[in-house]
């Protein structure tokens, strides 16, 4: 009847669209049994393609079966710090000329109201210096105000020339101070927020700590899209700074439970550092560009919708309401930082990035000083820096547990002070090129040295543990980079620029060869004899964390005794 001859329709529909025999065949048949309701039956083909293509792949199915996948977890890890730098970073162009801006409109404005009364020709100034939305000098005075029409061309023609390049007056070397603050309150924030994010991911593990950090990142991106005055500007860089310490932290500790083989530890940070790398690279120039042609709030939003997106990945893979605490318990935080060759790693990163974090707010404003470049190129001129860094992290990350991770920090602090010292020879921005992209590859040198090394010392020394090791390092990039932008900012107004690189290039020189202690660092008695063991080689095959078993390898047996 009627009802068995719908049933065979539908199920040579379904044959000619399923994989497995010869789909020519099945096309013309379907073709034949359709034909006499053409327009009605391709339109149920199209669905039961559709459907048949959703359910033979779908993107939820790979995320579900790659769940337990360590590569999953690596491009969380990779994708937080992307997006944290990248937040990190943005502002190094945008905020020296906004507020620089946001100031000299203010004083404008007082300026304006003052003079009394308000004349044409004074009008005229107003409405050109409002439409030039960069540094400008007004050199109107009000006698000028009764002279004829021939007195407007000299008051249009020099704020437009001098607007370009500002000199070193008093407003633009207070702004080394108020940047210098803004940016350092995000790693003071986070240097004081550290110490309690990593043993509270001992206690509850990594998931919660991590989807914190991405809600918290969240806000603070909304706050600086929106923000207009200092203090919410400030308050928005001290939030992310507590968003970061989750991240960070929790993160990195993650990569470090899952891969335990320290040749592939040392693979994984250097990858998820290479996300750190691009937001450092990505970050100046999509904000002095975006800045420049679409104004302060646009970088800001395209940060939050990624945002969203990594939130969303989060949710699914790592389950951020399960409490899964260690299933052991980790060496105290006030131990570990009396551990001396802890120190070293640690200080080690510190003065390396503290480099790069004292060059980010002054930079900028010795570049209005000196070389009168457009609110772009003050970006732009951290582009070498950044690709080298992520050049260095990936070469080294493979490298340095070759040449020995030692060696490769020691030559990374020596090339960081080198490179300093040559940046205020700089005449223009073309003389930026080389010395930035040093100091970033060697940044990169050492950042994919020492941070393997963290979790190698902790596993050779200690309790293999690690939210609080990296709490640790976390801390020691947060110094660099609170006492950088604060230290810089103030010694930059007091005695110039080029001396601010000459003491920070000799402090990376002279810290250099503490490294040399890294080489063959002891082990405790403990941890010496497991490693003599040749049953608990370094290369451990499979291990269990969090309630969940991984794979190191492809040769992985689950019934051999190793």
């Amino acid at each position: 009847g009627s009802n068995t001859s719908q049933a065979t329709k539908k199920l040579r529909i379904q044959r000619a669209f399923h994989p497995g025999s010869d789909s020519k065949a099945q096309c013309k048949c379907a073709y034949k049994v359709i034909s006499p309701s053409l327009s009605g039956s391709w339109i149920f083909i199209f669905k039961m393609g559709l459907f048949d293509a959703l359910r033979d792949f779908s993107l939820l199915t790979w995320l579900r079966e790659e769940r337990q996948s360590r590569r999953l977890i690596l491009l969380i890890v990779f994708i937080a710090l992307l997006l944290d730098n990248m937040l990190l970073t943005v502002v190094v162009p945008i905020i020296p000329s906004y507020l620089y801006t946001v100031d000299d409109e203010a004083a404008q404005m007082v300026k304006n109201h003052s003079m009394t009364p308000l004349s044409p020709s004074s009008t005229f100034q107003s409405i050109v210096s409002l439409y030039d939305n960069t540094t400008r000098v007004t050199g109107f005075s009000p006698q000028m105000s009764t002279a004829g029409p021939m007195s407007l061309a000299p008051t249009f023609v020099s704020p437009q020339n001098q607007s370009d390049c500002p000199k070193a007056d008093d407003q633009l070397l207070n702004e080394n101070v108020k940047v210098g603050l803004l940016f350092a309150s995000k790693a003071t924030v986070q240097l004081i927020t550290n110490p309690f994010i990593g043993p509270l991911t001992n206690r509850i593990g990594y998931q919660i700590p991590m989807f914190a950090g991405f809600c918290i990142m969240f806000v603070s991106t909304i706050m600086f899209a929106f923000s207009s005055s200092y203090t919410l500007l400030f308050l928005a860089r001290s939030l992310q700074g507590v968003g970061s310490s989750c991240s960070s932290v929790a993160g990195m500790g993650m990569l470090a439970s899952v891969y335990t083989d320290d040749e592939e530890r040392g693979n994984a940070i250097g990858i998820a550092l290479g996300g750190l790398a691009m937001g450092v690279l990505v970050g100046p120039p999509f904000g002095s560009v975006m800045y420049e042609f679409v104004g302060k709030t646009a970088p800001f939003l395209i940060l939050a919708v990624l945002a969203v997106l990594d939130g969303a990945l989060q949710l699914f893979v790592l389950q951020p309401s399960k409490v899964e605490p260690e299933s052991q318990k980790g060496t105290s935080l006030i131990t570990l930082m009396k551990d001396p060759y802890i120190l070293i790693a640690a200080g080690s990163i510190c003065f390396a990035n503290m480099a790069i974090a004292m060059l980010e707010p002054a930079l900028p404003i010795w570049m209005m000083e000196t070389m009168c470049p457009r609110k772009w190129q003050l970006g732009i001129a951290f582009v070498p820096a950044s690709i080298s860094y992520l050049i260095g992290t990936n070469i080294f990350a493979v490298l340095a547990h070759k040449m020995g991770r030692w060696l490769c920090s020691l030559i990374g602090m020596l090339l960081v002070g080198i490179s300093i010292l040559c940046v205020p020879l700089a005449k223009d921005i073309y003389g930026l090129i080389v010395p930035n992209f040093g100091v970033g590859f060697a940044i990169g040198m050492v950042d994919s040295s020492m941070m393997p090394i963290m979790g190698y010392l902790v596993d050779l020394r200690h309790v293999s543990v690690y939210g609080s090791v990296y709490a640790i390092a976390d801390v020691a990039f947060c110094m660099g980079f609170a006492l950088g932008p604060s230290a810089g900012g103030a010694i930059a107004r007091s005695i110039g620029f080029p001396w601010l690189m000459t003491i920070i290039g000799l402090v990376d020189i002279m810290f250099a060869p503490l490294c040399f202690f890294l080489r063959n660092p002891p082990a405790n008695e403990e941890k010496m004899a497991i490693l003599m063991d040749s049953n608990c080689s370094m290369k451990t095959r499979s291990y269990s964390t969090q309630g969940s078993s991984y794979q190191m390898g492809d040769d992985f047996d689950p019934e051999s005794p190793e």
